[in-house]
């Protein structure tokens, strides 16, 4: 890849990569009679969906906006799962969805009829079902833990229980649940063992199953076979359909963001100044927080050379970590920060007026840099008013 060729700041998405990824996907699904939905909360850039739709079945959505984005440039089956649903949007978000999820049994009893109505009015299924919260996670990081105490997401075993028999689940055909966040299959088989024993009674009278997302399935040292073990089980064992919904898992090291170095500071220590930012750029490097990779560079004091790489922005944290290089940098030098594919496009934003970074398409097979999308002055003024 020839940096030369890049506009900074970019988001650069390896398509060869991301291709990678989605026939691990695809060969999961063929051992296992599993289906597959793309999580559009990770990564949203439809101008690769068309290779998307080849491997996976669909996408999943947790808004209005993104079930239209789904249907128009996805495809397939869209599902829907919101913590609640807001009632103004609830007609629209129907004509996008195929699969409603829905986080409560109040919100179920108050859309239900509603849902009943549409289907006869316009001749079309909608697939309902519930989101349970199995009060079992091995998430670390509060943030992103699904399941951490008071969690408002997913039924737990006593209020399901309390619905459930009680006619609660007619009109309901599937359940949902969401524990992991960037994990292996072990913790899945741990987690199915205390999901099973909670709410395995009621699955008999079911049809379908969503596991829900955190699955690391293309990282190296994943366990693809004891996942496929788990899944051809579970299906077997129930004779329902099971469902995946990673989100990581098929952008993970698909991409990065290339910055270039606008001035280096000294305040007893070295500070490269970018042209990106952490908090509008990449802000799950502030928000987990972590510290990004990146192409040539060690921890700090590993090589000769040790700068803090910072952010262009007004915010005094605006900092993204301290790196070393074996060369000084110097301005106008490319940095290239690996894995910034997901959760980096959909969560980025306009603050002190920075630019979104152009998104591009790198092409391996041919060596070339095809740039999707540029930002300018109007993309932060029509966010406002």
């Amino acid at each position: 890849m020839n940096l030369n060729d890049i506009p900074t700041p970019c988001y650069v998405i390896d398509m060869g990569k991301l291709q990678g990824n989605l026939e691990i996907l695809a060969e999961v699904k063929k051992r296992t009679g599993c289906k597959i939905l793309l999580a559009l909360k990770g990564f949203a850039m439809y101008s690769t969906f068309p290779l998307i739709r080849k491997y996976l079945d669909g996408a999943c959505a947790s808004s209005l906006d993104e079930s239209r984005l789904a249907r128009e440039e996805m495809g397939g089956e869209v599902h829907a799962f919101a913590p609640a649903y807001k009632e103004s949007e609830f007609t629209d978000l129907c004509c996008y969805v195929d699969h409603v999820i829905f986080n409560s049994f109040p919100q179920w009893i108050r859309y239900k009829e509603f849902v009943e109505n549409y289907m006869k009015q316009f001749d079309r299924k909608l697939i309902c079902g519930i989101r349970v919260n199995p009060e079992y996670s091995e998430v670390k990081v509060p943030l992103y833990d699904p399941c951490y105490k008071n969690s408002r997401l997913g039924a737990t075993l006593k209020e399901f229980k309390k619905y459930a028999d009680n006619d609660g689940l007619v009109g309901i055909s599937g359940l949902h649940f969401h524990t992991m966040c960037e994990q292996n299959s072990d913790t899945l088989e741990r987690t199915l063992r205390v999901f099973e024993e909670k709410f395995g009674p009621y699955l008999d009278d079911l049809d379908w199953i969503n596991f829900g997302g955190g699955h690391h399935i293309s990282r190296a040292d994943y366990d693809v076979d004891l996942l496929c073990v788990l899944v051809s089980s579970f299906r077997k064992k129930y004779g329902i359909e099971v469902y995946l919904e990673p989100g990581e898992a098929i952008a993970l090291n698909a991409g990065v963001l290339v910055a270039s170095v606008l001035d280096i500071v000294h305040n007893e220590i070295d500070i490269a100044i970018l042209d990106t930012s952490a908090t509008a750029h990449m802000p799950d490097v502030l928000e987990m927080p972590y510290r990004p990779d990146v192409v040539g560079a060690g921890g700090s004091e590993k090589h000769s050379h040790t700068y803090r790489l910072a952010g262009p922005s007004c915010l005094a944290g605006d900092v993204i970590g301290d790196y070393s290089f074996r060369e000084p940098l110097k301005s106008g030098d490319k940095i290239v920060f690996k894995d910034m594919a997901h959760y980096t496009m959909v969560k980025n934003n306009t603050f002190n007026g920075m630019r979104l970074p152009a998104i591009a398409k790198y092409f391996p097979d041919a060596d070339r840099i095809e740039i999707v999308k540029s930002f300018d002055y109007f993309d932060f003024r029509n966010r406002l008013s």
